[in-house]
């Protein structure tokens, strides 16, 4: 008899909790820390990428459109200006 987690791997537990906390508990704030430790701990993991696409459902979910736009812009503003700076 096997002695294996029903869910297989770390990354699917971990990715599986943070699942829960988000949909379940609705503790978006507890999800998102959750879906960080998810991508820090199995980068390379499948787990990871689903963690991204789940912090982008409850970015868009909670920021208002235009507040986030104003952002964005301002990363990319600031992300420009260091490639500008590093190409003179």
């Amino acid at each position: 008899m096997s002695s294996q987690h029903p869910i297989g791997t770390a990354s699917a537990r971990n990715y599986a909790e943070a699942y829960a906390t988000h949909y379940t508990k609705r503790d978006l704030l507890e999800a998102l820390r959750a879906y960080e430790r998810v991508i820090e701990l199995h980068p390379n993991a499948p787990e990871a990428e689903y963690s991204c696409a789940q912090m982008r459902n409850i970015v868009v979910r909670v920021i208002p459109e235009k507040e986030l736009l104003a952002s964005q812009v301002a990363l990319a503003r600031r992300h420009l200006q260091r490639l500008d700076g590093e190409s003179a």
